[in-house]
């Protein structure tokens, strides 16, 4: 595989650096400050509405709910779904051991809302590794898509759609991440792949979407929801690509950046939860040029975060602002090793904890790091890890680490 689900700007590059050995990888003093008592999801009803494309979408692609499209179209859904099943129980299996593997690392008192970097597609993996989740960022180089294509697609457009769909998903189903190229082709078509992703999260872990809106984020990071007539007025300007690897959308730029609100199936009182994807390079020079997508983050003050199969762009010298973002404010992280290296922690604020084996990256990438990942592991404990999580290593192995940071309480 050439990339990430989290679809980074570009494989990772051998970067040689000569300086002195980082911190030992396991630390204790001082404690930090404990984290705030979980928010309730914050929502918003203002902004145009595409709550029934997001149902219709939910059972044309990820074969959930039982909301009504044209007639012509159920045969192509029905074929499809027959196609997509077994994949989705395939997934329900992995989930049967990780996920209570994944839930019983994690301390009580998390916070609730999740920052997940380089996550492109992924609110799966996101709800697989924090099933309690009130809400979640993901965000990446792709844009969410256009909700109101497939339902009114031909039924031979349809099919060519979702076989591409099938297959493009195919990886994070069964391999835990997915491929620059896989994400590229949704970024085109009558599926818009990212969303169709999301939607495919929601029925594999039996949760049913609730609204769905389109936002851009104002310079000091908060939400500005899309209404009826700003989309209208941009319907013609296309998103564009935002990596020069990148193939440009066939969409509108209206639909970069989305809110998917969503809760449990059948339980139609309960709280909503809230997941928001916002298409961005986070290299530094991006996040600097418009300071919007940090400001966002910033709000959230304390948080729990994750990445997987990132190639390894947190290794990567250009990406220090994310990086350096993560290490303030997160309280606690799952990763594989495209997690943050030990030299960019703050000393003494973080323990780690490893599983699985770790004798390389998958990927080409920083020598320095690549060594002190390796020292980390064969500094702890051997402790199993029985399923994939993210890439394998060097050897197809795979591999977890945890990194918590320390409080008054430990």
């Amino acid at each position: 595989m050439l990339c990430a689900c989290a679809a980074a700007c570009s494989r990772g590059r051998k970067v040689v650096d000569s300086d002195t050995r980082p911190q030992p990888p396991v630390v204790i003093n001082p404690p930090a400050q404990a984290p705030p008592e979980p928010q309730p999801a914050q929502t918003s009803s203002t902004g145009q509405a595409f709550d029934r494309e997001a149902r219709q979408l939910f059972r044309i692609a990820a074969c959930g709910g039982n909301e009504p499209f044209r007639d012509d179209l159920e045969p192509t859904v029905e074929a499809h779904c027959a196609l997509f099943r077994p994949a989705l129980d395939a997934y329900r299996r992995y989930l049967e051991s990780a996920g209570p593997f994944l839930t019983g690392l994690q301390p009580k008192g998390l916070p609730t809302i999740i920052v997940y970097p380089f996550g492109g597609g992924d609110l799966l993996s996101a709800l697989t590794t924090y099933p309690n989740l009130t809400e979640v960022t993901t965000l990446s180089l792709e844009h969410a898509g256009d909700p109101r294509r497939a339902a009114a697609s031909d039924a031979e457009s349809l099919a060519d759609s979702l076989r591409r769909f099938r297959s493009d998903i195919n990886g994070l189903l069964t391999m835990s991440d997915s491929t620059t190229e896989n994400m590229m082709d949704l970024q085109r078509g009558d599926i818009p792949g990212q969303l169709a992703f999301f939607l495919v999260g929601l029925a594999i872990h039996d949760q049913v979407p609730v609204s769905l809106r389109y936002f851009r984020l104002e310079e000091d990071g908060s939400i500005h929801y899309l209404d009826e007539h700003e989309i209208t007025d941009i319907e013609d300007e296309l998103a564009t690509r935002l990596n020069q690897r990148w193939k440009s959308p066939d969409f509108s730029v209206a639909f970069s950046n989305v809110e998917l609100t969503f809760r449990p199936k059948n339980q139609p009182d309960a709280p909503v939860r809230v997941h928001r994807h916002i298409a961005a390079n986070l290299m530094d020079g991006p996040l600097a040029m418009d300071p919007s997508v940090m400001n966002y983050l910033e709000k959230y003050g304390h948080m729990t975060a994750m990445t997987k199969a990132a190639s390894y762009t947190l290794w990567n010298p250009s990406f220090s602002r994310i990086r350096t973002y993560l290490a303030e404010h997160m309280t606690f992280m799952i990763s594989d090793s495209t997690g943050i290296p030990q030299q960019y922690l703050p000393p003494g604020q973080f323990v780690r904890e490893t599983y699985g084996s770790f004798g390389g990256p998958f990927l080409d990438a920083n020598m320095r790091d690549a060594e002190d990942f390796r020292e980390l592991w064969k500094s702890q404990p051997a402790r199993p890890l029985p399923f994939r999580y993210g890439y394998l290593d060097a050897e197809r192995r795979p591999h977890l680490l945890v990194t918590r940071r320390v409080t008054d309480a430990q």
